[in-house]
C-alpha cells in the first residue's frame, strides 16, 4: 500500500500549490486507504483513470465477494452532504450508497459499481444527452423534510462574493462580447437574487453533466458525485448547458428553450439563470461573456 497508485488527475493535484491541505491529504492516502481496507475487509483493484482532483476511487470486493466501489474523498466545501443526498435518493437515478465513514478531512463511501460505467458524453449525441438529463433531474428533485442541506442562495452568494473580490483587485473582466461593466454588475446582482424568487425548493445535484452520468445495469444511467444544495430546480440544468460550449456559443436561447421544455421549466427564468451564471463564470471562461451578451435581459 506504500506504493498506492494515484490516478492521473489526483497526481496532478498533488503537484499544485493551490491547496496545501489537499497535498497533505494526498500524501497520507496510503495510510487512509489501508485503514479503510481493514475496516471494510476489502480487496482493491487499480483506481479508475483519469479520476478526479479530490478523490481516489477504485473497484473493490468485500469478504463476501460483493462487487463495490471505494471512493475516498478529501472533505472540502463542495463535497459536503454528498452522503446525505445519496441516502435520500436511495439509488433512484443516482448511484446506490452501501456504507460511509467520515473522519478528520476524509469522506469514504462504499458504492455500487456502474457497469459498463461509460460516461454519457462518450456514447450519445447532444440531443440524446438532453433527454437523459431531463429524465434524471426530476427524479433527484425531492423535497427534503428538514435535513442538513445548505440553501442554494448560500452557494450563489459565496460565488458572487468571490467574483466581486476578484474584480475589485483586477477590474471587471475584459470581454470582447458587448458586455459593459454595468451589465456585468447586473448579472452578478441577478445571480444573488434569483435563489430568493424560486417558487419551488428541492434537493439539487448542482453539478450534473455528461461526465457525472454513468451507464449502468440496474438503471440505464446513474448520477455520481453530486454537490447537493436545496433551491430552485431551474438552476440544476445549468452545468449540463455550460459543458456544451458549441451549442451555447451558437444559440444559447434555443438551447435554453429546449431544456426548459424537456423539464417543464419557465424558459424565461432559465435564460435569466444562464445569463447570470455566464457572467459569474466569465472571469475564468471569457468565452461566456459572448454567451451572456446574447442572453442579456431586455
Amino acid at each position: 500500500m506504500q506504493q498506492l497508485p494515484l490516478p492521473e488527475n489526483l497526481a496532478g493535484a498533488a503537484e499544485q500549490d493551490l491547496f496545501p491541505q489537499r497535498r497533505a491529504w494526498i500524501a497520507d492516502l496510503p495510510n487512509t486507504v489501508r485503514m479503510l481496507v481493514d475496516r471494510w475487509e476489502l480487496r482493491l483493484g487499480a483506481p479508475f483513470q483519469p479520476g478526479g482532483q479530490c478523490s481516489w476511487v477504485a473497484p473493490a470486493r468485500d469478504s463476501a465477494g460483493r462487487e463495490l466501489v471505494l471512493k475516498v474523498g478529501w472533505a472540502h466545501e463542495e463535497s459536503t452532504h454528498e452522503v446525505d443526498a445519496l441516502r435520500l435518493w436511495n439509488g433512484d437515478g443516482a448511484v446506490l450508497l452501501h456504507d460511509a465513514y467520515a473522519f478528520v478531512d476524509t469522506s469514504a463511501l462504499l458504492l455500487e459499481p456502474c457497469r459498463p460505467g461509460t460516461t454519457l458524453g462518450n456514447v450519445l449525441d447532444d440531443s440524446a444527452r438532453d433527454l437523459v438529463v431531463a429524465d434524471l433531474l426530476p427524479r433527484l428533485w425531492q423535497a427534503p423534510a428538514g435535513g442538513p442541506f445548505r440553501p442554494l442562495k448560500q452557494m450563489c452568494d459565496d460565488w458572487a462574493d468571490e467574483f466581486d473580490e476578484r474584480t475589485a483587485a483586477t477590474g471587471p473582466p475584459v470581454l470582447d462580447s458587448g458586455l459593459d461593466p454595468g451589465l456585468i454588475r447586473a448579472g452578478i446582482q441577478l445571480f444573488r437574487e434569483l435563489p430568493t424568487t424560486a417558487e419551488r425548493h428541492v434537493l439539487l445535484c448542482t453539478d450534473l453533466h455528461a461526465g457525472n452520468i454513468l451507464a449502468a445495469r440496474r438503471q440505464p444511467w446513474l448520477v455520481i458525485d453530486p454537490k447537493p444544495y436545496v433551491g430552485d430546480p431551474t438552476y440544476d440544468v445549468l452545468q449540463h448547458m455550460l459543458n456544451n460550449r458549441p451549442r451555447l456559443e451558437r444559440d444559447p436561447v434555443t438551447f435554453a428553450r429546449r431544456m426548459a421544455q424537456l423539464l417543464d421549466l419557465d424558459p424565461g427564468r432559465l435564460q435569466l439563470w444562464l445569463f447570470a451564471r455566464s457572467v459569474q463564470e466569465s472571469l475564468d471562461s471569457p468565452w461566456l461573456g459572448a454567451v451572456a451578451a446574447q442572453l442579456r435581459p431586455s
